[in-house]
């Protein structure tokens, strides 16, 4: 591959006009957030949502796997380091009995169009394990035609072997974590390797018939700058990814403990941020991939290219996808569910999520359940999220509401329309390319408990 050189210069009109708008805000992955989940759900509730489930529709599974072999000191997820095997499969065993727990609660034998393996690091998860955890699966659920079956891998411990395993049982989408490959950028954030590695993974997925691979890439990271941001994708775009996700690292200490460890000092500032974002984008943009939302990229042939331009792109706890299920259940500590009725979240800390599985108990600690109004709310979000543009009449006829409803947030649009973030025509409204960098402060606009919550989330860019 030739290097295409970025003419991407830090504008700094372009970044005051990020930094005004460039507060706190949620990620929008559900509407309403993880913030407003409370213990008024509870296993109760929610086995009363599993038994009303449609058993005509498929449903989508994801499940948790909360360990890795070190802990990378940016991470925001649910998970912890094991020098032992022990807990990992002691571990697969809790699962089985969760999923024994969820199939007493369902009203028949569900098909299942979509399994997202997560993590923490699910290949971690030996060959035998893998067999164990889709043996069970397949005796609750009926895997339909074109199940699409995906897991987040570390390179580092991957191996052909489970590749291979993992193809046996469907692997056909796969993300591998790349972040940075910087040497003093990955030092920093206690992580390591390096482009052969991830090379190596590559080609066993590509062997193995898996169709779609996603790198996740970051910006923001301690030590980072323009320039290593974009010789990373110099060395990774030859391998030519189908997807790739371009994640601003979240600073946020007081949620995740292990974030001290990383020196403040070392952080770019909000400037430095978006002029890596942007190179970055611009970089990816010219290589021929389609810019997806807030931060992913597909090659035009890919499924999430084709859901946007068909307008049925989605987002959930995993990102954007092109899954349309209506129910997503959740196994492992910390999971989330999404259901008609609502969202449920498992126990976070594995010990106590062990606790209550053992006890023959769902283990549910909080969740929301979703009203008419948040569902009106939450279709306005996710399709500024993944459209960029939302037709407000249209979605107020459907939900038989009056645009007239949206007055005050309409008005609260009228400062980003002046700045050239928005392009208001009635009750259309279209983000800008400019837009695109703060949609999740335009998107907050249609929140109505994000007031009261805005301090609670990492900033939009």
């Amino acid at each position: 591959m030739t290097t295409v050189q970025s003419t991407y210069s830090p504008a700094p009109a372009l970044a005051d006009l990020v930094a005004k708008y460039d507060g706190r805000a949620p990620r929008y992955t559900s509407y309403p957030t993880a913030v407003q989940f409370t213990p008024s759900v509870d296993a109760a509730e929610y086995r009363a949502w599993l038994r009303d489930l449609p058993t005509a529709d498929p449903v989508s599974i994801y499940i948790h796997i909360p360990f890795c072999s070190r802990l990378c000191w940016y991470c925001g997820c649910n998970t912890r380091a094991v020098r032992r095997h022990g807990p990992v499969a002691d571990y697969v065993g809790y699962l089985m009995d969760e999923l024994a727990l969820l199939e007493s609660a369902l009203p028949s034998r569900l098909d299942a169009g979509a399994i997202h393996l997560g993590g923490g690091t699910p290949n971690m998860l030996t060959v035998d394990e893998l067999d164990v955890l889709f043996a069970g699966l397949g005796r609750v659920f009926r895997f339909q035609p074109g199940l699409e079956v995906a897991a987040e891998i570390d390179p580092p411990g991957l191996t052909r072997e489970w590749v291979q395993a993992a193809a046996g049982h469907g692997l056909n989408r796969a993300s591998l974590g790349v972040q940075n490959l910087s040497p003093r950028v990955q030092e920093a954030v206690n992580r390591q390797g390096s482009v052969e590695e991830v090379a190596r993974c590559m080609g066993w997925l590509r062997e193995a018939g898996v169709a779609s691979i996603n790198l996740d890439l970051m910006y923001g990271l301690p030590h980072q700058t323009v320039a290593n941001t974009l010789s990373t994708l110099d060395e990774v775009l030859p391998l030519r990814p189908e997807r790739l996700a371009l994640f601003g690292y979240a600073h946020v200490p007081w949620m995740k403990s292990h974030q001290q460890l990383i020196h403040e000092a070392a952080l770019p500032g909000p400037a430095e941020r978006l002029d890596q974002s942007e190179a970055a984008a611009e970089r990816l943009v010219a290589e021929g991939y389609v810019r997806i939302g807030l931060d992913h990229f597909a090659l035009p042939s890919d499924e999430l290219a084709r859901a946007q331009v068909e307008g049925r792109l989605h987002r959930n706890f995993q990102g954007y996808t092109a899954d349309a299920a209506g129910t997503l259940l959740g196994l492992g500590a910390s999971a989330i569910g999404s259901l008609p009725q609502g969202f449920v979240q498992n126990v976070t800390p594995e010990l106590g999520w062990r606790e209550l599985v053992a006890k023959g108990e769902l283990p549910v600690a909080r969740g929301v359940a979703v009203t008419r109004e948040d569902r009106f709310r939450g279709e306005i979000i996710e399709r500024l999220m993944c459209d960029l543009q939302v037709d407000l009449f249209d979605i107020c006829e459907r939900h038989n509401r009056e645009l007239g409803e949206l007055s005050r947030e309409l008005a609260r649009l009228r400062p980003f329309e002046h700045d050239g973030l928005v392009i208001c025509d009635g009750g259309r409204v279209r983000v800008t390319e400019t837009g695109r960098l703060v949609v999740r402060t335009i998107c907050a606009v249609f929140d109505r408990y994000f007031a009261a919550a805005e301090g609670r989330h990492s900033r939009a860019l």
